[in-house]
C-alpha cells in the first residue's frame, strides 16, 4: 500500500505545481515538455544500467511506450483546450470520471472480482468526483460545438490508465518499471520537441526561462507518480480496478485539501459532501477486497 500512498502524494503534488504555474505565469506547454525530459533523467538515474538504457529500443514493449508518450502530450493539450473552452469543472469531471474505463476493463478482460460493495463504492466515488469538481461560479455548460473535447479527455485519460495496466500485466517485469518509465517519458519529451520545432518554423516560439524550473519540479513529481502507480499495480493483494479507484479519489480529496490550505479555496457544502462521500467510497472499495 505504500507505493499507492506515494503515487497519490506525487500525483497531488502535480496539481499543486500546475496551480503555481498560473501564479508565476509559467509557460505551461514548455514546462510540460521539459518535465518529460527531467522525468526521463530521473528514470535513468533510478535504473542505473546505462548499457541497457541505450538498448531499450530492443525491448518488446518499446513501441507501446512511444505511442503512450505521444498520447501523454496530446491529452495534456486537450485538457488545456477543454479548460479554456468549457471551464475547469468540465475538464476535472471528464478526466476523473474516466476511472470507470480501467475498472470496466479490469472486470471484463482481466477477470477481476466485483461485488455489490464495490459497485456501491464506485457509484459513490463517481458522485464524489462530480461534487468535489463542481463549481457553480464557473461556466460549465457544454456547447454542442465543443462536446467532442471533454469526450476526448474522458476516453484519453481512461486509455492511459488501461494501457499502463495492460503493459504491467502483459509485458513488464517489476524490475523493469524504471526502464519502462525512461522509455515512456523519453517518447513524450521527443514528441514535445517536435511540437517546439513546428512552432519555431512557424515563428510562434518564445522561450520562457521560468519553464525550465517549472519543468524540473513537475518532472520529479511526474516521474514518481507514474513509478509508484506502476509499483502499486504489481501488488497482487488488490485488483487494478480497486487501485485506480482509490488513487483517483484520494488524489481528488488530497488536492482539495491542498487547495484549502495553500490557496484559501472556498469549501462549499457540495465540496464538503463530496469529500465525505469520497472517503466512504474508498472504505467500501477497499472493503470489497477483503475476504471474510
Amino acid at each position: 500500500m505504500i507505493p499507492l500512498i506515494l503515487s497519490v502524494f506525487f500525483s497531488s503534488l502535480i496539481f499543486l505545481i500546475f496551480k503555481l504555474f498560473d501564479t508565476f505565469k509559467v509557460n505551461r506547454l514548455q514546462a510540460i515538455v521539459f518535465n518529460y525530459g527531467v522525468a526521463c533523467i530521473c528514470g535513468m538515474v533510478d535504473y542505473g544500467n546505462t548499457t541497457r538504457i541505450l538498448k531499450m529500443h530492443n525491448e518488446h514493449w518499446f513501441m507501446y511506450t512511444v505511442g503512450l508518450g505521444v498520447t501523454f502530450i496530446a491529452i495534456f493539450n486537450l485538457m488545456g483546450i477543454t479548460a479554456q473552452r468549457n471551464g475547469l469543472s468540465v475538464v476535472a469531471v471528464a478526466s476523473k470520471m474516466s476511472v470507470v474505463i480501467p475498472i470496466i476493463v479490469g472486470v471484463f478482460f482481466f477477470k477481476e472480482s466485483t461485488s455489490w460493495i464495490k459497485i456501491l463504492g464506485l457509484f459513490l466515488a463517481l458522485t464524489a468526483i462530480y461534487l468535489v469538481s463542481y463549481d457553480a461560479d464557473a461556466d460549465s455548460r457544454l456547447k454542442r460545438s465543443n462536446l467532442a473535447l471533454p469526450i476526448l479527455v474522458f476516453f484519453g485519460s481512461g486509455f492511459v490508465d488501461v494501457s499502463l495496466k495492460f503493459l504491467e500485466h502483459t509485458y513488464i517485469d517489476p524490475s523493469e518499471i524504471a526502464l519502462f518509465s525512461v522509455s515512456l517519458f523519453a517518447s513524450a519529451f521527443f514528441a514535445g520537441i517536435l511540437i517546439f520545432s513546428y512552432q519555431i518554423a512557424d515563428g510562434e516560439f518564445n522561450f520562457d526561462f521560468r519553464s525550465i524550473f517549472g519543468g524540473f519540479v513537475l518532472g520529479v513529481a511526474n516521474y514518481f507518480s507514474i513509478f509508484f502507480l506502476m509499483e502499486a499495480l504489481t501488488y497482487r493483494g488488490l485488483n487494478s480496478s480497486t487501485i485506480f479507484t482509490i488513487n483517483n479519489i484520494s488524489v481528488l480529496v488530497f488536492t482539495s485539501i491542498l487547495g484549502l490550505i495553500f490557496f484559501k479555496e472556498r469549501l462549499t457544502a457540495l465540496k464538503f459532501s463530496g469529500i465525505l462521500l469520497a472517503i466512504i467510497s474508498i472504505f467500501l472499495v477497499s472493503l470489497s477486497e477483503i475476504s471474510f
